[in-house]
């Protein structure tokens, strides 16, 4: 079966934002919620989970489970989000209306994944 065109290129959106997380890690673990344990260990592990989920959107076998995977992933990254709206030294220098913006597109990369759950 082949997939929309688009599909492939929220697999590679996904694949390529968790390779940089071991390119950049400084950039995810600024923001990191200090309430959270292993800042390094988080990061890396929600790497290999962009990997591996964006992965599974080229494989019909496993594509309805990536897009599960990634809603969840997106749902517990918000944690990120509103923790970044907490004060300035959680905001990493972001102006306070992009951290904003960044909201409602979470949701609507949720909503981008789940239209797949059709296809």
């Amino acid at each position: 079966m082949t997939y929309p065109w688009h599909l492939y290129v929220m697999g590679a959106i996904y694949i390529f934002a968790g390779i940089m997380h071991f390119i950049r890690p400084k950039v995810y673990l600024r923001i990191m919620p200090r309430y959270l344990p292993a800042h390094k260990t988080l990061v890396l592990l929600s790497g290999v989970a962009e990997v591996l989920l964006g992965m599974g959107l080229f494989f019909k076998e496993t594509k309805d489970l990536s897009i599960y995977g990634i809603i969840a992933m997106l749902t517990v990254f918000l944690l990120v989000h509103f923790y970044m709206l907490s004060g300035k030294k959680a905001s990493a220098g972001v102006p306070k209306w992009l951290l904003l913006l960044r909201l409602p597109i979470q949701f609507i990369l949720m909503y981008w994944a789940f239209i797949y759950l059709k296809v």
